[in-house]
């Protein structure tokens, strides 16, 4: 399996500690939205890691902040249950590195429209050193006037997103794939096609299985033979995209249980490109590239911060789709 240079904590636990992410959704059946932000904070550039979770039991809200020491966070969560009313706005402060940073809410009229992260009707904010140096959510006079806080003159930089979702055989996100552009909708279908009539050597138990990816209702890559084709990659455009795409569903072929496959995608800005969707195949997935995707890009740390240099070219999509029979 395909892994990801950067780890994901469970929203919330019975306890304080974090549980192992793929430990924590599995058990709770939780999807997981996870953005990773990356500005100036006490005095360092750091990570911001924003982290919506939805489970049959609660709705969460965690803002992490990276410590000195890289793997150590500063943690803000909040709890979004029905009779928790008076958390659905609120502050709160954190120190970090002897500097306070204060995280500001209101999500009283925010609109999921049945999804794990709002839409509309709400912010977030993060302020340090009078500044606020993230605010997400389209209510920005209201955070502005909320904190008493001028904008960031540096502005944060996206890295990441990590999802987890759920699905039988579709499985659905939107995205941008650059700060300047307009969300897309990504579609991943499994589907088995019937081979008993073709006889043919790539099936089994009379079944072939493939998968269909698309954005926008367009179709981009198509993989039959998939038992055969479980990780790959392929190149794709989006007016001015190119879009690596790494997939690994290896787990949904061949592992029994509730299991999720993997997929990248990587964007990186042209100066030109076609107008239009269009894809093309890519050298097949080295060892290398199959057991850590990206190395070359995040670092020897093999973690976000170790991806050099900025803008939206840097980011990465991680989906994690799990397969329920």
């Amino acid at each position: 399996m395909m892994q990801d240079p950067i780890g994901i904590p469970a929203c919330f636990s019975s306890g304080e500690k974090a549980m192992d992410d793929s430990a924590a959704v599995t058990r709770s059946g939780q999807s997981v939205f996870m953005s990773a932000y990356r500005t100036k904070i006490a005095d360092q550039c750091r990570l911001i890691t924003v982290t919506w979770c939805k489970n049959l039991l609660l709705h969460g809200l965690s803002v992490s902040i990276q410590g000195p020491e890289g793997d150590s966070h500063y943690t803000c969560k909040v709890e979004l249950k029905p009779w928790y009313f008076w958390r659905k706005q609120g502050s709160k402060r954190i120190v970090v590195d002897g500097k306070p940073v204060d995280i500001f809410w209101d999500l009283k009229a925010a609109k999921f429209n049945g999804e794990t992260e709002p839409s509309s009707e709400y912010y977030v904010a993060v302020v340090s050193d009078e500044e606020v140096v993230l605010q997400l959510g389209d209510l920005k006079k209201d955070a502005y006037r909320k904190t008493g806080c001028r904008p960031a003159l540096i502005d944060p930089i996206l890295v990441s997103r990590k999802e987890h979702v759920f699905g039988k055989k579709k499985f659905l996100t939107r995205v941008k794939f650059h700060e300047k552009g307009r969300f897309h909708v990504i579609s991943i279908e499994c589907k088995l096609k019937s081979t008993q009539k073709s006889g043919s050597i790539n099936s089994v138990n009379g079944v072939d299985p493939e998968m269909e990816i698309r954005i926008d209702g367009h179709l981009v890559i198509h993989v039959s033979h998939l038992q055969w084709k479980f990780r790959g990659n392929e190149t794709i455009h989006l007016n001015k995209v190119r879009i690596e795409v790494y997939w690994d569903v290896h787990d949904w072929l061949f592992s029994p249980g509730l299991r999720h496959a993997l997929f990248i995608f990587k964007p990186t800005l042209l100066s030109s490109s076609p107008s239009s969707l269009s894809v093309s195949s890519s050298p097949p997935l080295s060892s290398s590239l199959t057991s850590t995707p990206l190395s070359s890009k995040t670092g020897s740390s093999g973690s976000v911060e170790g991806i050099q240099g900025g803008g939206s070219s840097e980011f990465c999509l991680f989906l994690y789709a799990w397969k329920v029979e």
